[in-house]
C-alpha cells in the first residue's frame, strides 16, 4: 500500500504556501517596489540554500467533505540556509498575509526560528515588513476576547544578542512589535525611501493630533541619524550585501572566535602619507578615514552607524587577514569631541566587539567631551562614563594609537589603563587632563595682570609650557610607551593583533550585551 495519495497532497499545500497572499497581493507588493518574501530569502541567502521549515503553517478552510478548499499561510517564514557557505537562520516576514498582523501569525514559527539560532549557534538575519507579529484590533472581532500584553520570544531575542549575531533589514513599514525585533539586533538596517520605523504608525499617532506621512514619522535617515539603526541601505539588495558584509567578520556564535581570512596586502607594508596625514597646526583639521584604509588590510574597512555620533568612527576590518573593531576619532566633527550620542554609540560598539571576541584598534584624538549648556542637557557626563566603563569592562585586547589629543576623562579611555597598555603615539601627540590653551590665561591669572607686557609674557609662557608638552618628555618619564613613525604604524598594529588572537578565548561574555 503506497502513501502516493498523501505525497501528492503533500505537495499540493506546499504549492498553495508558496502562493503566499495571492496574486493581487503580490501585485500590490510589486507595484510598490517591494520583493516578496521568497524572492528577499533568495536575494539574501546562497544559491537553492533555503531549507524552510513549517512551510504547512497557516490557515486551512475546508468543505463539509473534510476537503482543503483555500489555505492562507502564516505570515513568517524561517528556515535554514548558508551565507558564504555558513549555517545561518532566516525568519522573514510575509507582507502580502495581512501585513503582519497577529491574526495571520503562528508565533510558535518566530519562537522556534530563535530558538533553532541560539540552540545551533547560528547567525540570525531576520527579514521584516509590517507589525512583525504585533497585534491588530480586528484581532479583538475574530477571537472574541483580549489579553494582557506578551511579547512572543521576548526572552530568545534577548538571550541571542549574547550568543549569535543578530541581523535586522527592515524592508518595508515596520511598526509596533516588527520595530522592537528590528532594534533587537546586533546590526539593523532600513532601506532609503521604502522602509519607516515607528512604535505606531500615521494613523494612529493622528489620533493624538500629529499628522505626518510614514517618511515624516519614522523615515530611514531619522533613525540612521539618532542611532535607532545602524545604516541605511540603497536597496533591498544593497541591505543584503550589507548584512552578508557584517556577518563576514563575525564568528557564528560566541563559542568560535572569528576567522581569518588570506589576505592580499603585505603586514609590513608602509604608507608614506601618513607622516603628513596630522597637521603641526592644531587649528588644522584632518580626515580620519584616509588613515584608517591607509592602516588596515586594503579595502576591509566596514563602518557600521556613520550617522550616528558622527564624532567617532566605527566598523569592521581587517589585520594581515584577522578581523577587527576599528574605533576613531574624527577631528572634521566637533574636533572628535565625545558626545552624548558618540559616546553611546562607542559603548554599544565595544560590547560588540566584546561579545564576539573582535580585538579593538583604537585610532584616537579625543580633546575631551562637549561641553557647554546643550551638552548638560543631553546628560554627556553620564553616558561618557558608560563609554569609559565599557572600555574598562571588554575582555578583549585593545591597542590605541594616538595620532593627536588625548585630553580629560574622555581622552582618558583611549584604552583600558588598568591593564597591559598596548599603546603607541604618533609625534603629533598631544594630552593632559586640559588643553594648555584652555586653561593657560586662568592659571597664569595673577601673573599677567602684573605685568608691565602681558602679551609677551603670555607668549613666553606659551613656548616654555610647549617645550614640556612634547610627548618626547612624557616618553622619558615612560608615561607613553612608544612614539612610533606614522609609517609604521600598520606593521605594529599587524603585529599588535596576531599576539592579541594568542590569548583570544571563545565563550559567553558574563556581563551580556547591552542593547
Amino acid at each position: 500500500m503506497s502513501w502516493e495519495k498523501e505525497v501528492e497532497e503533500l505537495k499540493r499545500r506546499q504549492k498553495l504556501a508558496e502562493g503566499m497572499g495571492g496574486p493581487e497581493k503580490l501585485k500590490r507588493q510589486k507595484d510598490g517596489g517591494k520583493l516578496n518574501v521568497r524572492e528577499r530569502i533568495a536575494g539574501l541567502v546562497d544559491k537553492g540554500s533555503f531549507r524552510e521549515v513549517g512551510k504547512l503553517g497557516g490557515v486551512g478552510q475546508y468543505d463539509a467533505k473534510g476537503n482543503l478548499t483555500s489555505f492562507l499561510p502564516a505570515n513568517i517564514l524561517f528556515g535554514r540556509a548558508r551565507i558564504d557557505g555558513r549555517p545561518v537562520v532566516v525568519q522573514a516576514d510575509d507582507f502580502t498575509v495581512r501585513g503582519g498582523a497577529a491574526d495571520a501569525s503562528l508565533h510558535g514559527k518566530l519562537i522556534q526560528s530563535e530558538k533553532l539560532a541560539n540552540e545551533y549557534r547560528m547567525p540570525l538575519v531576520r527579514l521584516i515588513e509590517g507589525t512583525g507579529g504585533g497585534g491588530s484590533v480586528k484581532t479583538l472581532e475574530t477571537t472574541g476576547y483580549t489579553y494582557v500584553p506578551e511579547v512572543p520570544g521576548w526572552e530568545l531575542m534577548v538571550d541571542n544578542l549574547s550568543t549569535v549575531p543578530v541581523v535586522a533589514l527592515g524592508l518595508g513599514p515596520v511598526a509596533g512589535l516588527g520595530a522592537g525585533r528590528q532594534v533587537m539586533a546586533h546590526y539593523s538596517v532600513l532601506v532609503k525611501g521604502l522602509s519607516q520605523m515607528f512604535v505606531a504608525g500615521p494613523p494612529v499617532v493622528a489620533a493624538v493630533g500629529e499628522n505626518r506621512t510614514k517618511e515624516e514619522l519614522g523615515g530611514s535617515s531619522i533613525h540612521a541619524k539618532n542611532g535607532a539603526i545602524d545604516d541605511e541601505a540603497e536597496s533591498e539588495a544593497d541591505a543584503f550585501a550589507k548584512a552578508r558584509r557584517f556577518l563576514s567578520y563575525l564568528p557564528s556564535s560566541v563559542h568560535e572566535l572569528p576567522t581569518r581570512v588570506p589576505s592580499r596586502d603585505r603586514p609590513d607594508r608602509r604608507d608614506p602619507g601618513l607622516i603628513e596625514a596630522v597637521p603641526r597646526d592644531l587649528r588644522n583639521l584632518y580626515k580620519i578615514r584616509p588613515i584608517i584604509e591607509a592602516v588596515m588590510d586594503e579595502g576591509s574597512f566596514f563602518e557600521i552607524g556613520r550617522q550616528h555620533g558622527p564624532s567617532v568612527v566605527t566598523g569592521f576590518a581587517r589585520m594581515d587577514g584577522y578581523p577587527v573593531a576599528v574605533m576613531a576619532s574624527d577631528p572634521m566633527v566637533l574636533g572628535g569631541l565625545w558626545t552624548a550620542a558618540s559616546a553611546r554609540k562607542l559603548e554599544r560598539f565595544v560590547d560588540l566587539a566584546d561579545t564576539f571576541h573582535l580585538p579593538i584598534i583604537h585610532l584616537a584624538d579625543v580633546p575631551g567631551f562637549l561641553i557647554g549648556r546643550k551638552a548638560e542637557d543631553e546628560a554627556t557626563i553620564r553616558f561618557g562614563s558608560r563609554a569609559m566603563m565599557a572600555v574598562y569592562q571588554a575582555k578583549v585586547p585593545i591597542c590605541a594609537v594616538i595620532l593627536r589629543k588625548a585630553y580629560g576623562m574622555a581622552g582618558s579611555a583611549h584604552a583600558n589603563l588598568s591593564r597591559h597598555k598596548w599603546r603607541y603615539a604618533w609625534p603629533s601627540g598631544d594630552w593632559g587632563s586640559l588643553p594648555i590653551s584652555g586653561g593657560l590665561e586662568a592659571a597664569y591669572k595673577s601673573d599677567l595682570e602684573a605685568s608691565d607686557n602681558p602679551k609677551a609674557l603670555l607668549k613666553d609662557i606659551q613656548k616654555r609650557l610647549n617645550d614640556v608638552r612634547s610627548p618626547f618628555r612624557t616618553a622619558e618619564k615612560f608615561g607613553i610607551e612608544d612614539i612610533i613613525d606614522p609609517r609604521d604604524t600598520r606593521p605594529l598594529l599587524c603585529e599588535f593583533v596576531e599576539h592579541a588572537y594568542r590569548v583570544l578565548e571563545a565563550g559567553p561574555v558574563s556581563k551580556g550585551w547591552r542593547c
